[in-house]
């Protein structure tokens, strides 16, 4: 009787635990649903994005006809290329390498390393130096800001080596930093000799480097300096935009600049065909190997652009091919944002957080992005990519701390490459440190949980 007793209590035990299996299983099973939905709506969100993610908008734009050697244009704040012609060829860019003279004195000014009102005594080698000038002579006293002017209005050669002497102690000296800030800058085919521009055996014999090599730099070289003037230096068109300049009191006429296509130049009528909207730089440059060259840039509706010609067969060439770039990138283009500022990422609204009264923060985007569409069109498919500094914070933590990056990714059809931008995840809140009592319970509570999840690990 006995031994029949003790097999019905173990198969009644037995009964027990099955029963209270299958209910621990549904249970568990219910509580993954909802969270099995949302995972599956989330995919499908997703697919749904990459369907949309063409416009068939860009593929119908038609590009100018250009009679050049090379030409690029680009959007400022992004980098786009907008068009490309021969654009990574290496060829003599003239005065337009004073945009590096130009782009290094305005950084020593930015970093205090030089004054606007800073006296330039002038030596040996601007006075020798020809082409256009301002005709220095050795011993004359000059301000920095004076001297720059004369360079960026009136191409001055000799202003320009007054420059570089006075930052770099010599031309060539000089030249090493430039050279420097074109890698810097990451322009893959710009090698400078001088400062100036000018073919090597138009130098003062006494001042030309010991090498074969001339100042040479790529239409898309040119432009990415011109953006980092613009970016770094948004206050150029102080000097740019100058239409003319009286150097000193006894000259008899004032510098003018070679920039016919300044809109400022709407009403001289010597100029007037050739100004531009919204134009208000950069750089001109002619050699007889260089041809005819033009840095342009100008704004339009909130939208910048860069553009570059070069080998243009006359003065006037060059701001007629200058205009048909910059007209088709107004024509055809504009700037949308495609996220706000302080935006939350989908998948990742908050990121944990340790010893903190909260466990977790949200996280959102720090700045606004924008990309370059064809007009008309949509920014639609933009992918992202997230990237976290660590996998969990320590508390405090204060508000807008960067905890990674999220870079998003866009191409439109017809357009030759994908836009790129990456900007900051930040926290949108602060998180105190959280008390040695909230602590001590919150590890009590998780210990309990983790038993809890030993306890279902047994069934």
């Amino acid at each position: 009787m006995s031994g029949r007793s003790g097999h019905k209590k173990n198969k009644r035990h037995l009964v027990k635990k099955s029963i209270a299996s299958v209910m621990l299983l549904n249970m568990l099973c219910l509580s993954a649903l909802p969270a099995a939905m949302v995972f599956a709506e989330k995919a499908q969100t997703s697919t749904t994005a990459a369907t949309n993610s063409t416009t068939a908008v860009a593929g119908s734009i038609q590009k100018p006809e250009l009679n050049l050697k090379s030409a690029i244009l680009i959007e400022a704040s992004t980098g786009q290329v907008l068009l490309s012609m021969n654009a990574d060829e290496a060829l003599p860019p003239a005065s337009m390498t004073k945009m590096m003279t130009e782009y290094i004195v305005a950084e020593q000014v930015k970093q205090g390393k030089l004054k606007w009102t800073d006296k330039v005594t002038v030596g040996e080698n601007p006075k020798l130096t020809t082409g256009s000038r301002i005709f220095l002579n050795q011993g004359d006293v000059h301000t920095v800001e004076e001297l720059y002017i004369a360079m960026a209005v009136g191409s001055a050669n000799d202003a320009t080596v007054a420059l570089a002497e006075r930052v770099a102690g010599s031309e060539q000296e000089f030249v090493k930093l430039m050279n420097e800030t074109a890698k810097q800058m990451g322009m893959k085919t710009a090698h400078f000799i001088n400062a100036t521009g000018l073919d090597k055996k138009d130098m003062p014999k006494k001042y030309q480097p010991d090498t074969d090599k001339e100042d040479v730099m790529s239409a898309k070289d040119a432009a990415i300096l011109a953006m980092h003037i613009v970016k770094d230096h948004p206050d150029y068109a102080k000097f740019t935009a100058i239409q003319s300049y009286k150097f000193r009191e006894r000259d008899k006429a004032p510098i003018v600049n070679y920039n016919w296509m300044l809109e400022a130049n709407k009403n001289i009528p010597n100029f007037k065909a050739y100004a531009y909207p919204g134009l208000d730089g950069l750089k001109t440059g002619h050699t007889k190997n260089a041809g005819n060259c033009f840095t342009g840039t100008a704004v339009r509706n909130g939208m910048r652009l860069i553009s570059v010609v070069m080998g243009a067969d006359s003065e006037a060439h060059r701001f007629t091919e200058t205009k048909k770039v910059l007209d088709f990138g107004f024509d055809n283009f504009e700037v949308k944002q495609v996220v706000p500022g302080k935006s939350k990422v989908e998948g990742l609204d908050t990121v944990p957080v340790k010893k903190g009264v909260e466990t977790k923060v949200g996280v959102v985007s720090d700045s606004d992005v924008s990309f370059v569409v064809p007009k008309g069109g949509d920014a639609k498919g933009v992918k992202f990519q997230t990237k976290l500094d660590a996998a969990e914070l320590v508390a405090p933590i204060k508000k807008g701390t960067k905890v990674g990056t999220i870079t998003y990714t866009y191409k439109a059809e017809g357009m030759d490459q994908a836009q790129t931008k990456t900007v900051n995840l930040v926290t949108s809140e602060d998180v105190e440190k959280g008390s040695w009592f909230r602590l001590f319970f919150r590890a009590i509570g998780e210990m309990f949980a983790d038993l809890f999840d030993g306890i279902k690990n047994l069934f």
